[in-house]
């Protein structure tokens, strides 16, 4: 039995998860699976308990958004928990590579995989941009820096990311990544890149549309209110407002912002030093 869990969070993906679990199952490492479903109101909590036994479901009744995996989280009993979507799955031998760099490397607290697209197995624009590594190598790392991630190529050493509060409500979904990597970062922990952790995301649509692309604009200036400087946070605000009223969608995030900015507020911690160090390193590479 693998020493590295998998957590999906779904809702009403009954279809996609039905795919993706078998994938999971085959896997030779034979991580225990935990599916945390988001309130889902078709078939999702029957399909999983009828045909999948062996998979640990945690229904919350209610969509959690990100948070959903932090219950997946806390229900896993090994040191290592990778996440997957329910259309995203893990290549054969990714989790035992993973869980020998985290025995070898003791503050790594995250990997982020090399993330494959599609059936065309494209890279994920995210995955190559960390393989170039502009943050560089630290000497008691297995791979290049990173100060991001994407949720569904994801690793994580369990006692880190439960200290890190894991993935939090005011996000809720699309960007929540941000906040945690900072957090990480923040604590001394190390994120990291590897080419050699696969996970292969196959996603059904067209890719984010308007009003995720708002609501992805509108979280990102919350967690610039979390993390950042204020000047950094002032100037997301004023960007967002100045081309965000053009259409109904992204009027509907700068309102969801609005909602959302106390929280944010009253969660706001000090600015890092060794993560803005990362961040303006990041930004002087073309």
């Amino acid at each position: 039995m693998s020493n590295v869990s998998v957590v999906i969070a779904t809702r009403n993906r009954v279809d996609a998860l039905a795919l993706t679990l078998p994938r999971l199952l085959a896997l030779p490492e034979r991580p225990p699976l935990v599916v945390v479903d988001n309130g889902s109101d078709d078939a999702t909590v029957a399909m999983v308990r009828a045909r999948f036994p062996e998979v640990r479901l945690v229904a919350l009744g209610r969509n959690g958004g990100a948070v959903a995996r932090n219950f997946g989280v806390a229900a896993a009993t090994t040191p290592y928990v990778a996440f997957a979507d329910d259309d995203s799955w893990w290549a054969p031998g990714a989790l035992r590579t993973a869980e020998t760099l985290f025995e070898g490397y003791k503050r790594l607290a995250l990997i982020a995989a090399r993330v494959l697209v599609g059936p065309e197995e494209k890279l994920d624009p995210t995955s190559a941009q960390m393989a170039t590594a502009p943050l560089g190598h630290q000497p008691d790392l297995p791979g290049p820096s990173v100060s991001g991630f994407l949720a569904c190529g994801a690793v994580v050493r369990r006692d880190a990311y439960l200290a890190a509060g894991g993935f939090d409500p005011i996000v809720f979904f699309m960007g929540e990544e941000t906040r945690l990597a900072y957090d990480l970062r923040s604590a001394g922990w190390g994120l990291v890149y590897r080419d050699d952790v696969v996970a292969h995301h196959h996603p059904t649509g067209d890719g984010p549309g308007l009003e995720k692309r708002a609501l992805l604009a509108g979280n990102a200036v919350l967690t610039a209110w979390m993390r950042r400087p204020v000047p950094v946070a002032l100037g997301a605000t004023a960007r967002l407002l100045r081309g965000g009223w053009h259409d109904r969608a992204t009027r509907r995030g700068l309102r969801r912002l609005v909602v959302r900015l106390p929280s944010a507020l009253a969660a706001r911690r000090a600015p890092h030093p060794v993560v803005e160090a990362e961040l303006a390193r990041a930004d002087r590479v073309p």
